[in-house]
Formats: C-alpha cells, sequence, structure tokens
C-alpha cells in the first residue's frame, strides 16, 4: 500500500467513503483526502474513469484507494446493504462518507419536464444518498468521531427542475438526520460550493467564462475540513448540522 508524503496526515488510518468520485469535486476530494492518509473508497458509475483516479492517486504516492463502482440509477436497498458488508468486512468501519454524486438532467420547465427523467434524477441525487446513508450508518457508528457531508445547493429558480428539487430534499435529508444524531459522535454537515469549474456546470452554462468559477480543489479542501474529526468546531461553534458556503470554510483554512 502507498504512503502519502504530505507532511500533513489528518486522514492516517481513516476509510472515507467519497461517491461521485469519477469527476469534478468528487475526484478532487478523494484525490486530498488521500494525500493527507485516507484509503479513499472511490464510487462511480464508470470503472475505468476510477482506475485512471486510482492510478493518479497511486502513481502521485498517496494512499491507495479502493473502487467501487455502483450505477445511481439502478441503486436498490440490497445494493447499499452490500457496499456495507465489504466494507464492514475489509474495514470494520467508516471515518467518513461524502454524498457528492449527482445528475443535473435536464433544464426545462416544470410543465415539459420528462416524468421518466424526474425519476431518475431523484433517484440518482436523493433517494440513492438515503439509502447509501442508512445503509452506512452502522460503519460511522463506531465508537469514535465520524463524518457525513452531503454535497448541496440552493437553486431554486426556473428551469432546474428536478435537480432542484432533489437537492431541496437532500437538505431537509441532511438536516433531520443531524437532528436524530444530535447526541452521537457522528457529525453531520453541508456544504454550498456555489458555482465551480465543473463539466456538469460547463453543461448547464456553456457560454459562461469558467475561469471566474471556484475550482474543484477549493472545494476538496473545504469537503476535506468538514470530513476531519476535527471538524466539529468550525470558529469556536459546533458544525453539526450546518450548511457551509464556500468561501466561509476557505476564509477558515486560509487563516
Amino acid at each position: 500500500m502507498a504512503v502519502a508524503t504530505d507532511d500533513k496526515q489528518r486522514f492516517t488510518d481513516k476509510v472515507i467513503l467519497i461517491t461521485g468520485a469519477s469527476d469534478g469535486i468528487g475526484k478532487a476530494t478523494a484525490i486530498q483526502c488521500a494525500k493527507e492518509g485516507a484509503t479513499v473508497i472511490i464510487h462511480g458509475k464508470t470503472t475505468p474513469k476510477l482506475e485512471l483516479l486510482y492510478d493518479e492517486i497511486v502513481d502521485a504516492g498517496h494512499t491507495e484507494p479502493v473502487i467501487y463502482p455502483l450505477d445511481l440509477e439502478k441503486i436498490t436497498p440490497q445494493d447499499c446493504e452490500t457496499l456495507s458488508d465489504v466494507i464492514s468486512k475489509e474495514f470494520g468501519r467508516l471515518d467518513g462518507m461524502f454524498n457528492n454524486a449527482a445528475w443535473l438532467g435536464a433544464s426545462s420547465p416544470i410543465q415539459q419536464y420528462d416524468t421518466e427523467l424526474w425519476f431518475r434524477v431523484m433517484h440518482i441525487n436523493l433517494n440513492a444518498s438515503f439509502m447509501l446513508t442508512q445503509a452506512c450508518l452502522p460503519l460511522l457508528n463506531h465508537g469514535g468521531n465520524s463524518s457525513i457531508v452531503f454535497t448541496l445547493d440552493d437553486k431554486n429558480t426556473a428551469y432546474w427542475g428536478a435537480y432542484s428539487v432533489s437537492k431541496a430534499g437532500l437538505t431537509a435529508l441532511m438536516q433531520i438526520l443531524a437532528d436524530e444524531l444530535e447526541n452521537s459522535k457522528i457529525n453531520v454537515t453541508g456544504l454550498l460550493p456555489g458555482i465551480v469549474r465543473t463539466a456538469m456546470r460547463t453543461r448547464a452554462f456553456p457560454a459562461e467564462d469558467p475561469t471566474s468559477h471556484s475550482t474543484v480543489d477549493e472545494v476538496a479542501q473545504a469537503a476535506a475540513m468538514l470530513l476531519d474529526e476535527n471538524g466539529t468546531m468550525i470558529e469556536g461553534e459546533k458544525s453539526h448540522g450546518r450548511i457551509f458556503k464556500l468561501k466561509q470554510l476557505l476564509s477558515v483554512i486560509d487563516r
């Protein structure tokens, strides 16, 4: 197993599951956490992309990741239980979970929104996060500190359709879960990245100048901060149950 060479090793001996790790924010966060010593379970739909990420992490000298391909569009509760069983047998626990995977679907008015597409987006963005989190909670509840971080979005204007509704549901899921786990050692938070230079953003707004947007590496730093067991306190206050904007966390990191 490769050993990370970075001086900052806050995730040494930690096991972190990252969904949607094939591209964008998930990929950058997987690299960041592996660089800091975590064994990262990288999830995605496309195995070749995960293999490329695996090679990139190992070739950089970071901690060796684990590939777990899974199509969230077709995911079932049994699939989630199988994932939980595999993690339990291999590692016995989870120290962090980054619910990041999402699909834009289509930009369309509600009146014309395709019903089948609506259900697909809701399943990938919301139902899958619910099922995966439910299945992994016993692994996260291992006596030590652990973290669940949700990538959220607050868009609620015209034509955002199922994507926006699914993200609103994910925000509610995060807040309900945080309330239920108030007295546990599982820290639950939400991250609002804002406008980020990703392929999904480019598909939604192809005419934009991407150089003015936040980078995936900046989001990865913020996500790692929330996944850290010391991320339970931010700016002197409990982070549990709170939603953080990217700039807010970057300002803390830069101090």
